[in-house]
């Protein structure tokens, strides 16, 4: 059972269900009367939703160490579970049990709500996550791209299905402002995880290269890929400062949060990446990233401060 849980990722898998559910119950539903903000999905269909999302994100999980069998005996020879506990042709059943479940859910909710047009959305993420493994991520940045692009959407997926549905003349505003802000956590969720998944290339070069695989790091050296990820991590420390300067400068505690929470997290991740070498120490910043995203998406918690 431990190494099934291994496979699909379980605490990944924890962080992406908090993460819409802090949407939805954080930032959606306590501004029901006072903002007349309206939601489509029941709790019942949004944890539809939610076990929809988790297993497409498990099933790109475990096609991605399929085909990661051979990298992962060098970079992380005491992890591998493909051939050693679990064999390839039950992963591989588990993949397409696991695509059915998740856009097949997506598909019955997206009935649910007369939107059968979102149903690509599910259809989309599951093949996404099937090339990215097979093909894309032997791609210099396009998988980095695409995985967090992935990654995004299953924030921005809450947003799409509960408010767009219910737009009317009435209140279009609020809702397209509530989808906007939505839209920014899903940014912030990209440029983290991309400079995440960079990270973690720098880190995994050694088995990259014996595999033939084609990461940034390959391609331009340990060097300038380390310089590439620390000018990335500049980024979001400059638009989240920018956001809190902007829109949050009057709530003392939400400036607080975010300042030590967030910010300074990022610093301390640039810092780092300015003089990284060894495996560990990117282990570490890919670790402090994780955390980030989940101090930023926690932060949906303080709008009842933010939006008396």
């Amino acid at each position: 059972m431990i190494h099934f849980l291994n496979l699909i990722r379980w605490k990944n898998l924890l962080m992406i269900a908090l993460m819409q559910y802090l949407v939805k119950y954080a930032l959606l539903l306590p501004f029901h009367e006072s903002h007349s903000v309206l939601t489509t999905l029941n709790d019942f269909n949004f944890f539809l939703l939610v076990l929809a999302t988790l297993c497409i994100a498990a099933g790109g999980y475990v096609i991605n160490d399929i085909y990661d069998v051979e990298t992962d005996k060098i970079n992380k020879p005491n992890q591998v579970i493909i051939h050693k506990h679990i064999s390839e042709k039950n992963a591989y059943t588990l993949f397409i049990i696991l695509n059915i479940l998740g856009v097949g859910l997506g598909f019955y909710i997206t009935n649910e709500i007369n939107k059968s047009g979102f149903f690509a959305i599910f259809f989309i993420a599951s093949a996404l996550l099937y090339i990215y493994s097979t093909s894309l991520k032997q791609i210099a940045l396009v998988g980095n791209i695409v995985v967090s692009i992935v990654v995004a959407l299953s924030i921005l997926l809450v947003g799409i299905i509960e408010l767009i549905p219910a737009i009317n003349i009435n209140n279009k505003a609020v809702q397209l402002t509530f989808i906007n802000i939505i839209r920014d956590y899903a940014i912030f969720a990209f440029m983290i995880n991309l400079i995440r998944e960079l990270v973690k290339d720098i880190e995994d070069i050694d088995g990259d290269y014996k595999a033939g695989i084609q990461t940034l790091p390959i391609i331009l050296g340990r060097e300038r890929a380390n310089k590439i990820a620390f000018f990335l991590s500049l980024i979001p420390i400059c638009a989240i400062t920018y956001y809190v300067i902007t829109y949050l400068f009057k709530q003392q505690l939400v400036v607080g949060y975010f300042l030590i929470l967030v910010i300074a997290p990022l610093i301390y991740v640039s810092i780092k990446l300015f003089s990284a070498q060894k495996k560990a120490q990117y282990k570490h910043i890919s670790l402090v990233l994780k955390l980030v995203m989940l101090t930023g998406m926690l932060s949906l918690l303080l709008y009842n401060f933010i939006l008396k």
